[in-house]
Order: C-alpha cells, then structure tokens, then sequence
C-alpha cells in the first residue's frame, strides 16, 4: 500500500490550460527545466503562473546524489544554440524574473560555467529589464569558472548546500560540504554586492541541531537568502523519507533564520530553491 503523505503536504490547485502552454513551448523549444527533471511538486502551479527554472547543459548530470531524480549518466556537449532558445522563451513569456540552473557537468572544463555566461548575457540583450537567478553547481572548485559567473553579474547567485554535514558522504559523495560552503564565501569575495543564496533539503535523517548547525555556517558565508524544505522521495530506488517536518516546524527554522541574520529564509513544506525566488529579493 503506499504510504499517505501527511495533510500539510498537498499540491496547491493550479490552472490547467496555462500549465499545459508551457509544457508545449519547452517541447517545441527543446528546453529542459529542473521543474520536470526533478519532478518538483509545485510545477503545476509556478507553470501556470508563468514561472520556471530553465535546466541548460542538457539533462543529464555526470554525479549521482541519492536524493535527486535528474538522470546521471554521460552528457551530450553543450549545445550552442541553447542560451538564444532561452531568451527567446523568455520573451515571449515576458518573464521579469528568470531562473537559470544545470546539471553537474565535471566532463568539462569550467564545470559549465561559459554556458551559464552566455545564457545570461542572450536573456540580457532580449529582455534588458529582466532579473535573473542562476544556480549553480559546485564546478569542482574551479574559482576561475566563479568568475566567470559572478563578472556576468546575475541578480542573484544560488548554490544549494542540500544537506547537512553528517548526510554529505552518504547522499553527496562526488560533492563537498566545505567545497559548497567555499563557493559561497568566494562568490562574495569576488563581488561584495552580489546577492547570494542557498538551500537545505530535511527529512532525510538529521536532526534540528544539525539543522541549526548547517544554517549557521551557511550565514557565516555572508549568503543572504536561504531556503528550507521538506524532502520528498522521487522513486524506490532514491532515499526514503526519515521524518515529515510539519508546519510548525518549518516556522521555526524561519524565525531562525531572521534570527541568524539572512535577508530572508523562505522555509515550508513544498518549499524549493527557486520556489518564489523574486518574493525573495524584494525584502
């Protein structure tokens, strides 16, 4: 029988005809997004409010990390037509706010960081007035390939801790919990000004010290913007759920996280890294 997910934990009701626009445009386009690869629950809902986090380098991931649905495996390379694909859907969605993410691709160089460049600057020459977020990888901690991103002046920079410390040699063993919070604290070196966020996912084992913990180091990184939410299992094969956070829970991390200083923690049930992100910066 399967397991019922708690009450709390529902997806919210979203407008059909819109969501289904959208998956058409991404096919006729051929682009991908994290929103279908991970099979994020409030796809149904950001989809009909014109909000998506566009996936480039393909949707195949060279890292395996036990939580995630994205297909590992060995990648196409880069295609070069990919950044214009995406300005153009942009504009013609008229998206004011654009989030950009990829897949691990240590098969190259610069871990995909020209590719991120080029999206970026295509969005700008289409759509001037556009906010854009990226989330990057780790890009193994190439810090030249940080650059590249961060002189590309994204509005806001995201890189996704994911886990707590304890979990990293378990469920992110080709990653690195210092390497992660490093990019954060170098992003910020490079450019002061820059907004730059993160992301935790619970319910895989830890427990509220290690949360509280985790948080911490992340804010001791100067990062701004931090996102808490409740792991959910995308198959069999993936990490099963160790704990259902509720509400009330997901509250206090909140106040915690204004506590420790973040410009704003968003922190809830169906809570992911992009979910609202331009609510994020208007604070």
């Amino acid at each position: 029988m399967k397991k019922l997910l708690p009450d709390w934990i529902r997806v919210k009701p979203f407008e059909k005809t819109a969501y289904e626009q959208i998956l058409t445009l991404l096919k006729q386009n051929s682009l991908n997004t994290v929103c279908i690869e991970a099979d994020c629950p409030n796809r149904y809902e950001c989809f009909s409010r014109k909000a998506l986090t566009f996936m480039i380098l393909g949707n195949v991931c060279t890292r395996s990390c036990g939580y995630c649905n994205v297909k590992s495996g060995r990648p196409e390379r880069p295609d070069d037509t990919e950044p214009k694909r995406i300005a153009a859907l942009v504009k013609r969605l008229a998206l004011k706010y654009v989030v950009v993410t990829s897949v691990s691709r240590d098969d190259l160089a610069d871990g995909g960081a020209s590719q991120f460049v080029k999206t970026i600057s295509a969005v700008r020459r289409r759509v001037p007035s556009s906010r854009i977020e990226v989330l990057i990888p780790d890009l193994a901690g190439n810090w030249d390939a940080l650059k590249q991103i961060v002189d590309a002046r994204p509005t806001v920079l995201g890189h996704n801790i994911e886990v707590v410390r304890e979990l990293f040699p378990t469920l992110r063993p080709e990653g690195g919990y210092e390497l992660s919070l490093d990019l954060l604290r170098r992003a910020k070196d490079l450019d002061a000004s820059i907004t730059t966020k993160s992301g935790l996912m619970i319910g895989l084992g830890e427990d509220k010290q290690q949360i509280l913990k985790a948080m911490r180091y992340i804010r001791n990184t100067g990062c701004d913007i931090l996102t808490i939410g409740q792991y959910l299992q995308p198959s069999k094969r993936h990490e099963p759920v160790r704990k259902y956070y509720t509400p009330e829970e997901f509250r206090f991390f909140k106040k915690q996280g204004a506590a420790l200083g973040f410009r704003h923690t968003e922190s809830g049930p169906l809570v992911r890294s992009s979910y609202m992100g331009e609510r994020a910066i208007s604070h």
